[in-house]
């Protein structure tokens, strides 16, 4: 793994642009093609042979939780287990999920997995691989996202209730928007009707106990871009309570997965798997370098890393009220003073592309650089 200093595109905001990339600067650029990352074709199948191996343990670990009713230490309300385990027992497939590694060039760590409302999802299936025909369309990339997703859709439309699929997420986010629309993208392709409905507007039919869009049109299918985490705090989640037969995606069953408990669970069941760092509840916590992560968070909040027992780098924010894990400290090389991510992921059961990454801090936040990589066969 190699990071190369380059020289942008000319006008390289008008060519994202014409994809449909509107939120690629912020106060600064959030996409950066002043420089790439390079990958051997072995670090790359790394990758890929762990982002197979960790989902299939995932699958398992859900198992457990759901076996050992593991749900007050995922602080899971009593409200939302039934529904989980409909989810789970009813075999309701999963679209997406991104795991989030270090790598140090040997080992390879997973530092969380982002499964329910992952994103960076068209920066790395789209926006990336325009990058590469225009830099090296000669060179490789890993980054079959658009592909995959479109084949799962087509394998997951017989399964939807006949009718249209709903798409939908926050009016406030142009990120947001860009992720939703272009999975909404991807199902059109597959040949499957759809319609976006922003999640303010979606109504609730008393009579016929039923969701409904501005159109008054029954949902009975939806991709959410909404987390099961602020969904079981919404009023409405006693209506969706009382309308089980919604096919929801990504399913309830997520909400265990994308709960950063996930990360101690995995620790017990595999403390030999060579990608899972050493990870405890913080009341069991026995580590003296670590980083102490809420078991909801988003965007690099309310993180501190710890060494000797004592704080070196730390974020703020709004979470950490249900509880925090404590995962054992990977070092992974700087890169210019900069600290990079690998986001792999897994699309319809199998790893699909990556997205990096990086910060000049230690800790992955919301104003982290996107960066664009290539395979050097």
């Amino acid at each position: 793994m190699q990071r190369h200093t380059i020289t942008p595109r000319n006008n390289w905001q008008t060519s994202v642009e014409k994809l449909g990339f509107g939120f690629h600067t912020a106060d600064v650029p959030y996409w950066n093609e002043n420089a790439y990352y390079e990958f051997s074709l072995s670090e790359v199948n790394k990758i890929e042979t762990a982002t197979a191996e960790l989902w299939g343990m995932c699958l398992e670990a859900v198992q457990y939780v759901i076996d050992h009713k593991l749900y007050a230490k995922f602080a899971i309300p009593d409200q939302a287990i039934a529904i989980i385990e409909k989810s789970w027992n009813d075999d309701v497939p999963a679209i997406y999920g991104r795991f989030d590694f270090g790598f140090d060039g040997t080992d390879l760590k997973l530092f969380e997995f982002n499964a329910d409302t992952p994103t960076s999802l068209f920066e790395a299936g789209i926006v990336q691989w325009f990058w590469l025909q225009d830099f090296a369309s000669h060179k490789d990339q890993f980054n079959s996202v658009h592909e995959r997703l479109i084949d799962y859709w087509k394998y997951l439309k017989p399964y939807l209730h006949e009718g249209t699929l709903h798409f939908t997420c926050v009016k406030q986010s142009l990120e947001d928007l860009t992720t939703a629309e272009y999975m909404r993208d991807c199902a059109i392709q597959a040949g499957i009707p759809t319609k976006l409905v922003f999640i303010d507007d979606i109504g609730w039919n008393q009579e016929e106990c039923e969701f409904v869009d501005l159109e008054d049109q029954e949902i009975k299918n939806i991709f959410k871009l909404y987390p099961w985490e602020w969904m079981v705090n919404e009023p409405f989640f006693d209506q969706l309570l009382l309308n089980p037969e919604v096919y929801w995606i990504e399913p309830a069953w997520k909400m265990i997965l994308s709960n950063k408990a996930i990360l101690p669970v995995l620790w017990k069941l595999y403390p030999n798997c060579p990608y899972i760092l050493e990870c405890y509840f913080e009341e069991e916590n026995r580590l003296t370098d670590y980083v102490k992560k809420p078991i909801y968070s988003r965007e690099g909040a309310n993180i501190s890393i710890f060494k000797n027992g004592q704080v070196v780098e730390e974020t703020r924010g709004i979470y950490g009220k249900e509880g925090f894990i404590c995962q054992q400290t990977f070092n992974i090389p700087r890169f210019e003073s900069k600290t990079p991510i690998i986001g792999s992921w897994v699309i319809g059961q199998q790893p699909s592309g990556m997205g990096i990454r990086e910060d000049d801090s230690l800790i992955t936040g919301n104003t982290s650089c996107f960066i664009p990589h290539l395979i050097n066969n």
